[in-house]
């Protein structure tokens, strides 16, 4: 069993804390454990304050870059969990149309979305991480 730990040029920079990816690749298989991707750009700027579709989008776009990073996409994607700060079900749509922007295809993770009460950061409204299993 082999492991990697990945914080990418592309995502904002954790590295003092946490990886952004754990790859373990075992016989044909590799699972990325991608940790939880937020509103902020490379430069650790927060993207769309107090607005949660836009960092919705952005989340889901580091998540992506995340992916890429290691030779993945969103089809690889096994299992997703969703945390939005302060959840209303009326967050559900704006949450939903930047989910099915980052995740087209038919085959659909697996999900889990919570309703938090706070997140890491100040100005965060959602977080998503995920899990994924690709052959290599």
């Amino acid at each position: 069993m082999e492991k990697h730990f990945l914080n990418p040029l592309e995502l904002p920079n954790w590295e003092q804390s946490f990886s952004q990816i754990v790859t373990v690749s075992s016989g044909s298989s590799k699972t990325i454990y991608l940790s939880g991707q937020v509103a902020m750009d490379q430069h650790n700027r927060l993207i769309g304050e107090s607005d949660l579709f836009s960092q919705a989008i952005q989340a889901f776009q580091n998540l992506e870059k995340a992916l890429v990073s290691v030779g993945a996409t969103t089809q690889d994607v096994v299992k997703l969990t969703i945390y939005v700060k302060d959840y209303q079900s009326t967050d559900a749509n704006r949450v939903s149309e930047a989910f099915r922007n980052a995740f087209p295809h038919k085959n659909l993770p697996a999900s889990t979305w919570l309703g938090v009460q706070s997140l890491a950061l100040e100005g965060l409204l959602i977080e998503i991480d995920a899990i994924a299993v690709m052959e290599v």
